[in-house]
């Protein structure tokens, strides 16, 4: 399962993990965020702990989806050391394309 983030947990989890981490952000009303849902579970299980898979609700962390431009989600962020190294808007996307970008990092 993907590691759920909160507004309150993002910088501990994300900005200041010494691993990547792929952050989505999404929402309960959008249906191509729950299409590419399963598959975030999927990839948090099996990168286990090469790497985070987290979900972030932009309804409930309307700052953080503003500081990071989401404009439409599912919007997918690629963090390397704090930074973000890499993004991807749309449901347009495999498991494996983002396990290979995940490992990349």
């Amino acid at each position: 399962m993907a590691l759920v983030l909160t507004e309150e947990n993002f910088e501990a989890e994300v900005l200041n993990s010494s691993k990547p981490v792929l952050v989505d952000f999404w929402a309960e009303w959008c249906g191509p965020c729950k299409m590419i849902a399963p598959l975030i579970d999927e990839l948090a299980d099996e990168m286990g702990d090469e790497a985070v898979v987290a979900k972030l609700e932009v309804d409930n962390a309307q700052a953080l989806a503003a500081k990071y431009g989401v404009r439409s989600i599912p919007f997918l962020l690629f963090f390397k050391d704090g930074e973000v190294k890499d993004q991807i808007v749309g449901a347009n996307v495999t498991k494996e394309s983002l396990k290979e970008k995940l490992q990349s990092l």
